[in-house]
């Protein structure tokens, strides 16, 4: 397996996603991270939506070994510190304040190890009139304007993934892959800030710039009409989407696919069918109510048209791309038993491989981690004694 962060320390003090997930990332790319957890306050996740197996947990977590150290404590905080001098990065995400106050911030870390990358991850950014509001993905999405982007009915529902959470921890690791390669020529650290926002907002680059321009917002369908995009069901209910884009090549073979050549006279040019999106909708979707996907596929295929099946999450696993692909992997755990996961969307001359570790149990490692530390069994049963570190 291809680690390119082999030597590469992370300490993750995060909670939910952003920082996790980017802690993840470091880590599937062959980084040593540490889970660093409270005994009596662990990642949420751990018991949501069950106490058991959480999928929410194993999402964000692979690829971890974990600690369970209260660090809130002037002993457990002291033992902190003698790990982040063995660590290249931090990631955290809380509030502006709270890692301050808990004496965690960069700062003081920096102070104690100064090639430390700390990377604070908050919903707003470390001050500004919202700064100290909590912020989850929802929050993120609304206020950034994404969400306006795939919403616009009355209904209260929102529909997931995670987005906002997701795009910040990305961000997250692009910046701490920044640092650590300017870290090379410095020797110095840096502190990377990310928050939720700005990271929602540079996602929504291209409608946003299309205001900046224009000063005008774009239509709901605007995207799906400029690039021409269509999710159209089949006789059978399942669906098939288009993205036929700009050359007239893609509409040629469309047209003969389905049997449609009088579309090229009603619809001629890319003008004509950005124009009349909504017409050239509903004639599509009359057309793929004739036939059953299976019957569909096969022409489109034959005639070079950009398509796709639309695969439920279940039928992603027998897709013969995705097996070729071979992204999905599994490991397995000593207590959970096989758990499935997905491999690194990055490929190093060819391998994907990412399926180191199986996500930590709390505190899994803490014997483990404390010994390299240089501390005794004698010293760590003092420890949990005083309730610094979980039960072993």
């Amino acid at each position: 397996m291809v680690k390119v962060l082999e030597k590469v320390r992370v300490l993750d003090l995060g909670n939910f996603i952003t920082a996790p997930y980017a802690a993840m990332l470091l880590g599937e790319m062959g980084a040593d991270v540490i889970k660093v957890e409270r005994p009596d306050a662990a990642d949420p996740f751990r018991v949501h939506p069950t106490s058991s197996n959480s999928p929410f947990l194993l999402a964000y977590n692979r690829n971890k070994r974990g600690i369970s150290l209260d660090y809130t404590t002037l002993e457990g905080r002291d033992v902190l510190y003698r790990l982040v001098k063995t660590a290249d990065v931090l990631v955290i995400n809380v509030r502006p304040g709270v890692a301050e106050k808990l004496k965690i911030d960069a700062a003081t870390l920096q102070a104690l190890n100064p090639r430390l990358i700390y990377c604070s991850i908050t919903g707003y950014g470390k001050d500004g009139p919202y700064a100290k509001r909590p912020a989850f993905d929802g929050v993120g999405q609304t206020l950034s304007g994404l969400l306006s982007r795939f919403h616009n009915t009355d209904d209260p529902r929102v529909a997931g993934p995670a987005l906002s959470d997701s795009l910040t921890g990305i961000f997250a690791c692009m910046g701490i892959l920044g640092a650590l390669h300017e870290r090379q020529h410095t020797g110095k650290g840096r502190c990377v800030d990310v928050n939720m926002l700005e990271a929602a907002m540079a996602f929504a680059i291209e409608p946003i710039t299309h205001y900046l321009v224009l000063g005008e917002e774009q239509p709901f369908y605007f995207r799906g009409a400029a690039s021409q995009a269509y999710l159209l069901r089949c006789k059978d209910g399942k669906r098939i989407g288009l993205h036929m884009s700009s050359p007239q090549k893609f509409w040629e073979g469309l047209a003969k696919a389905i049997e449609r050549p009088d579309l090229l006279t009603l619809f001629p040019s890319r003008e004509v069918r950005v124009e009349r999106y909504d017409d050239l909708a509903r004639e599509l979707a009359s057309v793929f109510l004739t036939r059953t996907r299976d019957e569909w596929v096969p022409l489109l295929e034959a005639n070079d048209v950009p398509f796709a099946s639309e695969k439920a999450l279940a039928e992603l696993e027998n897709d013969p791309q995705v097996r070729h692909l071979g992204i999905f992997n599994q490991i397995e755990h000593p207590v959970r038993g096989t758990q499935r996961g997905l491999n690194r969307a990055l490929r190093f001359d060819g391998d994907n491989q990412s399926a180191y570790l199986p996500p930590p149990s709390l505190g899994e490692h803490t014997a483990e981690i404390l010994t390299e530390l240089g501390f005794s069994a004698v010293d760590m049963e003092a420890m949990r004694a005083k309730g610094m570190i979980g039960a072993a």
